[in-house]
């Protein structure tokens, strides 16, 4: 809701357990994550949805570190997202998640993400576009 509160941590990064260690560069964050066995599928490893929140997490707080260094308050949303899984993410690991922005303007954020295995093999890739709206504006109009 416009006005509202942002909460931060927000709750989608307290129920996976993350935490951002590195925001020191605009446009780029590095998050870690317990491979729990709450996230684990029938086959014993981390279910692909969960891998994606993390990616998508990182990438919007990346997209908000590149537009809060041009002086902007924006809120990033997230329009469009594809996540390649290229090993499996073994329960019991930490995973690492590093995102960048790697084009942007003032209103869309461009951003890519690796997240890798505490033994450095990449898991996953996922790329993104997000649209940036300035803080306390209204969100655009959706179609009913």
């Amino acid at each position: 809701m416009p006005g509202q509160p942002i909460q931060v941590p927000p709750n989608c990064e307290l129920t996976l357990g993350m935490r951002c260690t590195d925001k020191s560069r605009p446009g780029r964050t590095v998050w870690t994550m317990a491979a729990d066995e709450r996230f684990a599928n029938p086959v014993g490893i981390v279910q692909g949805g969960f891998l994606g929140a993390m990616a998508d997490s990182a990438m919007g707080s990346a997209t908000i570190t590149f537009a809060s260094a041009g002086g902007r308050k924006v809120v990033a949303a997230n329009v469009e997202m594809k996540t390649s899984f290229l090993a499996p993410a073994r329960v019991g690991s930490e995973l690492t998640c590093t995102a960048t922005v790697v084009s942007g303007g003032r209103r869309v954020a461009f951003a890519e993400a690796e997240v890798v295995d505490d033994n450095g093999v990449t898991v996953a890739r996922a790329s993104s576009t997000y649209l940036l709206t300035p803080r306390g504006e209204e969100p655009p109009p959706t179609k009913e």
